[in-house]
């Protein structure tokens, strides 16, 4: 943060064309979960089995034998000169995805379930395309799971209609209660989904999905079936769990980053000079003796640098005066220069005792995660955001939650990446090749410390142009990019080319960065455009042409700016501004 940090790599890898518009999946019974081939036209005795399968219950084998491919296919609307992209999940010796009379792609051997994927654009005057899977002659059975074909469409007749969105009942600390009405047509039955996971089947137009984690957000849709096949599913409805902890933070928070190490062009300031308009306090930096040491040290401004610094003793008494208050202190590690790799066991066991005594020594209330540069990245083949190999990646994880068990439920964790490391993601993920490696490399790190987390808030900042959620490129500076991305944020969005989606969180974890002025960061976004963003991601309103994926969040957490000197430096417009603003949310 504490200089402008502009990725190259980040422009040229995103000046590319925008994909197709998203839209419910064109196919019907695309993951045979009618349990049997309905919708399918199959060659060679196809079946739906139960065994092997990717999601839910059933998937199909195709029946390959000497004389016959096992071809199935499915025909559909389709709407005149419009892009599709049609994927699907397979295994089995040369397997093969396509259109009839157009694209098409295979895959020669696949021992495990890999993922095809093509585009192809309809003709001037098409209104139908049929989708073929198929084997080869001889090869042996091959299964294909979770097909989808992704653009505007209609449905397969017979299929029941798409039910409406789905109401919240009881919700206790591990489970989510919903109702809703009955769809139209024929209906045999209907699936509670999140994202492709089954978490309920039913007959009546009520369930409650249970076994959950407490103080966990799930965003839950619902599909009709019956014999046909499924039909599209609803809009979600979201809940969370109860059990969650009170940090003791405001509803709406103001974040901010002390120069403590160092004077910058803005200035030092004395920790006790701080307003109590600010609730968070993240003091800049720790940084470690070595770029794979682990051993993360916190040096105060030294007097040459800053003449003013005030002493040990008088900087720990500030701190305690603004805990009395109630805001909290966090040491912040990383930063531009802070490079941190914990490549070792070593490396990630000397992070836990140095952060813990920078902790200790100061009475700090947590931690803030601000790893820029080369910090993070991904191997080559590390694809799972869930279960992460690399060891940067796996070593900062535990750490993270050896710190959180040490301290307690109080502990106050936060994280300030920027979006090349999180919303990148949704287009280009590092472990899936052909990139750079550090695309999207924050999202393990979230998604494993996401009941742990207190605020994450993206530098909205030093950024490329990012694809949204709408298939469009958002660019920094206005109210628009700070929608968008931080809607990708509560939505969650799918990861690149892995098949896997990121779940969003909980709108009192999140917040977004903007620069305090010009001078701060790339990407300075005047006070008007901050709040008119705030507003339409709390309220819905205000929004311009973009449509909120997550919807309104009333209880996002707040603001955070880099910094608290560069504030102080230009009147404090960034906290006059924002302070009254935040606290006259509902």
């Amino acid at each position: 943060m504490r200089k402008i940090w502009v990725l190259a790599v980040m422009l040229a890898g995103l000046l590319v064309a925008a994909g197709p518009a998203h839209a419910e999946n064109v196919l019907s019974n695309a993951g045979f979960e009618s349990g049997s081939l309905s919708g399918w036209t199959c060659s060679g005795g196809g079946s739906a089995v139960t065994t092997p399968v990717r999601t839910g219950k059933y998937a199909l084998a195709g029946g390959v034998s000497a004389g016959d491919n096992g071809q199935c296919t499915q025909t559909v609307g389709v709407q005149p000169s419009t892009a599709y992209t049609l994927s699907a999940w397979v295994r089995g010796n040369y397997v093969y995805l396509g259109v009839t009379g157009g694209a098409s792609t295979w895959t020669p051997s696949a021992s495990d379930y890999t993922k095809l994927t093509l585009t192809f654009t309809t003709a001037a005057d098409q209104k139908s395309a049929q989708i073929f899977l198929h084997g080869w002659f001889g090869a042996g059975t091959y299964h294909a799971d979770d097909v989808v074909l992704d653009g505007p469409g209609s449905p397969q007749p017979g299929t029941p209609g798409r039910p409406d969105t789905p109401r919240l009942g009881a919700v206790t600390d591990d489970s989510i209660a919903l109702s809703w009405s009955a769809a139209p047509g024929t209906v045999t039955g209907y699936r509670v989904y999140e994202g492709s996971d089954v978490k309920a089947t039913v007959t009546g137009t009520s369930a409650t999905v249970g076994g959950l984690a407490k103080c966990t957000t799930h965003a839950l849709t619902v599909a009709a079936y019956n014999e046909v096949g499924e039909s599209a599913k609803s809009d979600p409805v979201t809940g969370t769990t109860g059990g969650c902890v009170d940090t003791g933070l405001p509803k709406h928070a103001l974040i901010g980053y002390l120069h403590a190490s160092f004077a910058n062009g803005s200035g030092y300031m004395k920790m006790a000079d701080v307003p109590d308009a600010w609730d968070i306090i993240n003091l800049s930096f720790g940084e470690p003796t070595s770029v794979t040491s682990g051993d993360i040290r916190f040096n105060r401004c030294p007097a040459s640098e800053c003449p003013s610094v005030e002493s040990d003793a008088e900087f720990i008494a500030a701190i305690r005066a603004k805990q009395a208050k109630g805001k909290k202190v966090l040491i912040s590690i990383g930063g531009q220069n802070g490079q941190v790799q914990l490549t070792t066991a070593a490396a990630r066991d000397t992070f836990v005792r140095s952060v813990s005594e920078i902790i200790d020594k100061y009475g700090l209330d947590g931690l803030d995660v601000d790893f820029e540069g080369h910090s993070l990245y991904l191997n080559s083949g590390d694809t799972d955001f869930r279960n992460p190999k690399t060891p940067v990646i796996v070593n900062l994880i535990s750490a993270l939650k050896s710190l959180k068990a040490k301290y307690g439920e109080k502990f106050v964790l936060t994280m300030a990446p920027e979006t090349f490391f999180v919303q990148v993601g949704h287009q280009f993920y590092g472990g899936s090749g052909g990139g750079d490696g550090r695309t999207g490399s924050y999202l393990p790190v979230i998604h494993a410390m996401r009941d742990a987390l207190t605020v994450l808030h993206v530098q909205d900042y030093n950024s490329g142009p990012v694809m949204g959620l709408d298939g469009q490129y958002h660019t920094m500076g206005g109210a628009e990019f700070h929608i968008a991305m931080t809607d990708m944020v509560k939505a969650g969005f799918t990861v690149a080319n892995t098949g896997q989606t990121f779940p969003g969180l909980r709108p009192e974890q999140i917040g977004f960065g903007t620069p305090a002025a010009v001078p701060a960061g790339n990407g300075h976004t005047s006070p008007a455009q901050v709040q008119q963003a705030f507003t339409c991601l709390a309220k819905g309103t205000g929004c311009g042409s973009y449509t909120l994926r997550g919807g309104p969040s009333p209880a996002l957490r707040g603001l955070m700016t880099w910094s608290i000197n560069w504030d102080r430096y230009f009147n404090w417009e960034f906290m006059n501004a924002h302070e009254p603003f935040l606290n006259a949310l509902p």
